[in-house]
């Protein structure tokens, strides 16, 4: 009797079953990401974060009752490093966004343009690139919409359980929020921004001493 002959074979049923455990787990996994970020500092209802709804959808907060952004480091979507700490003393505009999202298609090309127009007055734009499965789809989406403005990789939506209860969610993408010069929370958008929406959430917190 051959070697490969005395190798164990598997039966088509066996992997079968295998196939359907690996698809049952996958889907688990999936569906733990999703509910830990309905039930963590990811979520966009509950938690005491003193946002007032505007009639436009935009949500804003007074000064001396913003949170503090979190923490958000690491690598970026063309490779580098990034902190948003090191913009400090900017207002910085923070869009999650994804390339399988099609609202985040929709509102690229108005947060390029007011990136553009609002560099030289002190306004930073950072993107975080979330639960993209391949880099290079996210690569592929800066390339076609003209994106210059840097963007944190976040595959797997950690980044966002970061913030407090309340202040953004893994089931709101895209979502924006202005942060002021002292790196605090003072305005969110839980859908897609035209342009004049845009500016008008950024205008008011540029205009802060």
């Amino acid at each position: 009797m051959s070697a490969a002959s005395r190798a164990p074979q598997c039966s088509t049923s066996r992997i079968r079953s295998r196939r359907d455990a690996l698809t049952t787990a996958a889907g688990a996994a999936a569906a733990a990401l999703l509910l830990s970020a309905c039930t963590s500092g990811g979520t966009s209802g509950g938690g005491d974060t003193n946002f007032v709804m505007g009639k436009d959808g935009i949500s804003t907060v007074e000064q001396g009752k913003r949170d503090a952004v979190p923490d958000l480091s690491g690598k970026t979507v063309a490779g580098g490093q990034l902190d948003l700490k090191s913009y400090r003393g900017k207002v910085v505009v923070l869009n999650v966004w994804g390339s399988w999202c099609s609202p985040c298609r929709a509102e690229a090309p108005n947060f390029q343009k007011v990136s553009t127009d609002l560099k030289d007055r002190g306004v930073q734009f950072v993107g975080i690139n979330t639960l993209d499965t391949s880099n290079d789809n996210a690569l592929a989406f800066e390339k076609q919409q003209g994106v210059t403005y840097p963007s944190l990789s976040d595959p797997k939506g950690k980044l966002l359980l970061r913030f407090k209860k309340g202040t953004l969610s893994l089931q709101a993408i895209p979502s924006t929020l202005v942060i002021d010069r002292e790196g605090k929370i003072a305005a969110r958008s839980l859908a897609a921004l035209s342009e004049e929406k845009l500016r008008k959430m950024i205008d008011p917190v540029l205009a802060e001493k």
